[in-house]
């Protein structure tokens, strides 16, 4: 019988709502708790949402002993602090990405789950859906060969406000950290670490960044050239250009997904998706699967990968001139 799992949500708004949506659609998932400063505000999402409890701080939160698992959606600039919470207190944690504001606070959080002996994931959406799977899959099939190129994007217009998490410096704000990441996600996923970086920023009235281009390089000559940005509808794709073919995918906003390949002297093949849930509920369940196999950390998205990520990202900004005053 499959043990279920006590999950427990820190910080409620969209982006928990989207995941909490992909939790209902679990089996081994209990709907337990909520953790917010405003006691209203927990007690209204967990209201919405079904959750038996809500608190009015992520202490009571973190220290509530029925809790099994906290997904942490606060801003990136408290998720060090967060998760140190929640593992000290010895809860398996998911928590959003970017995992932090730089390399420093992932190693902290890392080497805290390390200590505590407790399950740490960054909840990164892309490696667990089907079209990044299938993606995958035929890349190592070996027909479409080397890849040569990769080109990923992820833009949308947000109207301008300087209160806003997106343009808050101090919350680390900018379109890298929010969505600039996928990009760079895709290419470390498809290709690897770079060992050059070269990248150019503009910037909002509050001095966050509001659009960047960047150029990853290879010891092999391949390269992969990624754009976020708050100020184009460019939406979000990445085209990976092989030997032998090309495979293109995309998703709107929705998360539906749609991949085409491309081969060389073949028919075009399409495949689309729609996952239940907006696919978030993929995360979950590896967390789950984690947890009942005694793992501290995921195979699909190891700490090494977050390190990667993390490290890869600071490269970036440092190339860009991007900072975060008082944590770089």
């Amino acid at each position: 019988m499959k043990k279920i799992y006590k999950w427990g949500i820190l910080a409620p708004g969209k982006m928990s709502a989207k995941f909490t949506e992909g939790l209902k659609l679990l089996e081994n998932v209990e709907l337990y708790a909520v953790g917010s400063r405003d006691l209203e505000r927990a007690k209204q999402f967990a209201e919405e949402f079904g959750f038996k409890k809500y608190y009015g701080s992520y202490e009571e939160l973190a220290m509530d002993s029925e809790v099994d698992v906290i997904y942490i959606a606060s801003p990136h600039s408290h998720h060090l602090e967060h998760t140190l919470l929640c593992l000290k207190n010895k809860k398996a944690v998911l928590c959003e990405k970017a995992f932090a504001l730089n390399s420093r606070e992932v190693e902290e959080m890392i080497n805290e789950a390390s200590e505590q002996k407790i399950f740490l994931m960054e909840a990164l959406w892309p490696p667990f859906q089907p079209i990044y799977r299938k993606t995958k899959e035929i890349l190592l099939g070996g027909e479409p060969g080397k890849i040569i190129h990769l080109n990923a994007r992820f833009s949308f217009q947000a109207p301008y406000n300087p209160t806003d998490r997106k343009f808050n410096l101090e919350l680390g704000g900018g379109s890298l950290l929010d969505i600039g990441i996928y990009p760079v996600i895709d290419a470390l996923y498809f290709i690897g670490v770079p060992t050059e970086v070269i990248a150019k920023a503009s910037y909002s009235e509050t001095g966050s960044e509001d659009s960047i281009s960047i150029i990853l390089g290879y010891d092999d000559g391949r390269m992969a050239t990624l754009y976020s940005s708050f100020r184009t509808a460019g939406g979000i794709g990445c085209d990976i250009l092989c030997e032998n073919g090309n495979l293109l995918f995309s998703r709107e906003r929705d998360m539906s997904q749609r991949l085409n390949v491309a081969l060389n002297g073949k028919e075009n093949k399409e495949y689309s998706l729609l996952p239940d849930g907006m696919g978030y509920q993929f995360e979950a369940m590896e967390v789950m699967k984690c947890l009942d196999d005694g793992k501290l950390q995921s195979d699909v998205v190891p700490h090494s990968f977050s390190l990667n990520l993390i490290n890869t990202l600071d490269r970036i900004r440092k190339a860009a001139g991007i900072v975060f005053p008082g944590r770089d």
